[in-house]
């Protein structure tokens, strides 16, 4: 796994729709944890459709009104972005079993429960995420705090069951 910074990495449509997108999530009391978007063209001169999906996170649950209000404050921005376009928006929570797709997630489920799958032995080790930053994190496991750095984490996920 990797720790990737959204500043040292190149630009592209996701990464400027986020950088539009996360000051109005950012005021709403949320946060972007993934963004991506997928085009479709349509036959001849007619525009085609936009499809964009949101993983949002706040403290606590997010519920059905959290969604419907990041959708509401985020849409007319994505509008303007995509003007000859038909835009579809999906907003959704995490879920309590996230596959983390990135290192730079982690800081969003500190006191959360998780879950590594370690290349160095093979198996799972689980806890709840105490610190996370650019280069490990460190999970409370049983008796003991175990960090583990992000070049051994093949695969990891929230675990619902420590929640």
């Amino acid at each position: 796994m990797q720790y990737t910074s959204r500043e040292s990495g190149s630009k592209d449509l996701e990464a400027d729709l986020i950088d539009s997108l996360e000051p109005v999530v950012r005021g709403l009391g949320m946060s972007i944890i993934e963004l991506s978007s997928s085009r479709q063209k349509r036959r001849g001169k007619a525009p085609g459709s936009v499809k964009i999906r949101i993983v949002i996170f706040k403290e606590g649950i997010i519920a059905v009104d959290d969604c419907s209000r990041i959708h509401r404050g985020v849409m007319p921005r994505l509008e303007l972005a995509f003007p000859d376009s038909d835009v579809y928006l999906e907003v959704s929570s995490p879920g309590t079993d996230r596959l983390i797709k990135d290192g730079r997630e982690f800081v969003h489920y500190i006191g959360k429960g998780v879950k590594c799958y370690r290349t160095d032995i093979s198996g799972w080790t689980e806890g709840i995420l105490l610190t996370a930053d650019e280069k490990e994190i460190k999970l409370k496991g049983e008796n003991k705090e175990i960090t583990i750095p992000y070049g051994i984490i093949a695969k990891a996920r929230l675990n619902g069951a420590l929640f």
